[in-house]
């Protein structure tokens, strides 16, 4: 009988990373694909991308529409409650063996607690990482305890999950999804991007996404501004947006963004999303990354392309040296704009190693799920004794960073 395995997407970027796992899991005889699919995968306003889904050769078994017109808190709030009606009934007719979950956002939060009610087994992708300037830290970590499989993207992460109570034969340090998408994709040659998007590179080009920090709730519009000022206090630049997720203040971001592209024709453009290919393929040909998006932390160093991470939002995440952190001020970004576009620095980035590399991540995932019987796991709280704890920590100081017991 094949195990049907649920996978659930619900931005742009979570598909991109998910992508060669459910194809891994498609051409597995053993196994049965399921997709759930929501948010702004569902929505014209930011791309419509279950579209990209179907293209791909997927079937959508499932969508359910969450999303509100709304640009506050509240209407996230509202849009979790509608979530937990959709999902519940959603996974209750697909009868899923298991549902794997990447990542963080409510969303996903929200999947796995209706999972975790129904009985449900939960494969959480992603977790064990720290995120200091979004709610999403803690909707992480709650996951986390929901899932009874792990696959992490570092050894640290791997020892972090461990210590929110998970059984260490559970946790799975495999590497980062989206570096072996790097490994792996063919990418699109400059002209090709020029004509596919409708924007013109120069001589100095810049990637550039930023979400709202959620934690600092009402500060999208000053950090964001900032941002946008610094760039005009920089030499002109080819400046290629793409734009906020659904959170709250996501769509105040991107009508500045409009206006900036607007104001400043022939040197910015903007788009909803540019799919995994083109956005990958376009971070291949820029000088930098610059915002707060964690692919410029996990994805960009395999490029060798510097990034300017911006404010709060992804402090906390393991990173590369070719990673600049600066303050959401003007004058910092500036600074932390011209660092990056150095050619010393530009060198020095093309020659790091990426913390999140991992071998053959995708078919690790897909075995380990095709082999594990869900059926005989009762999950209980895995208790390490605080001396324990310091001991591995003074160990891993000394020696690889590894702690005793270590698998992977």
């Amino acid at each position: 009988m094949q195990k049907k395995v649920c996978v659930f997407t619900g931005t742009r970027a979570e598909y991109g990373l998910l992508r060669p796992l459910m194809e891994r899991i498609r051409r597995d005889r053993k196994m049965r694909l399921q997709t759930l699919v929501t948010g702004m995968h569902l929505s014209p306003e930011f791309g419509l991308t279950r579209r990209e889904i179907e293209e791909d050769g997927f079937f959508i078994d499932e969508a359910v529409e969450i999303l509100l017109s709304s640009n506050t808190a509240i209407g996230v709030c509202k849009s979790v409650g509608m979530g937990m009606f959709g999902f519940g009934e959603a996974l209750q007719r697909l009868g899923s063996d298991c549902l794997v979950v990447l990542g963080d956002r409510f969303e996903a939060l929200t999947v796995a607690m209706a999972a975790q009610i129904l009985g449900i087994p939960i494969v959480h992708i992603h977790g064990g990482e720290v995120t200091e300037g979004a709610m999403d830290d803690a909707f992480r970590h709650a996951i986390s305890k929901m899932s009874l499989l792990h696959f992490v993207a570092a050894e640290e992460y791997r020892r972090r999950v461990i210590q929110l109570g998970e059984n260490p034969a559970s946790v799975y340090n495999v590497g980062a999804l989206g570096v072996e998408n790097i490994q792996k994709l063919k990418f699109l040659a400059r002209e090709e991007l020029e004509k596919r998007f409708g924007f013109s590179f120069g001589e100095r080009n810049l990637l550039i996404t930023f979400h709202p920090v959620t934690l600092e709730p009402g500060t999208a519009v000053m950090q964001f501004g900032n941002l946008l000022a610094a760039l005009d206090q920089m030499p002109p630049a080819q400046t290629i947006f793409t734009k906020a997720n659904a959170d709250a203040d996501g769509r105040i971001v991107n009508r500045m963004i409009d206006d900036y592209v607007a104001t400043h024709p022939g040197r910015a453009a903007a788009f909803p999303s540019m799919g995994q290919s083109g956005y990958l393929s376009t971070m291949r040909q820029v000088d930098a990354v610059v915002g707060n998006s964690s692919s410029g932390i996990i994805e960009a160093p395999s490029f060798g392309v510097p990034s300017v991470n911006i404010g709060a939002r992804q402090q906390g995440r393991i990173r590369a040296a070719s990673v600049i952190d600066c303050d959401p001020a003007v004058e910092d970004i500036v600074a932390a704009l011209k660092k990056a576009c150095t050619n010393t620095f530009k060198k020095m980035a093309a020659t790091v190693d990426n913390p999140y590399e991992g071998q053959n991540t995708s078919l690790r995932i897909k075995e380990i799920i095709k082999e594990t019987d869900f059926s005989g796991i009762r999950k209980s709280f895995y208790d390490i004794p605080v001396d324990i704890l310091e001991q591995r920590h003074e160990k891993c100081q000394e020696g690889n960073g590894k702690p005793p017991g270590h698998h992977s």
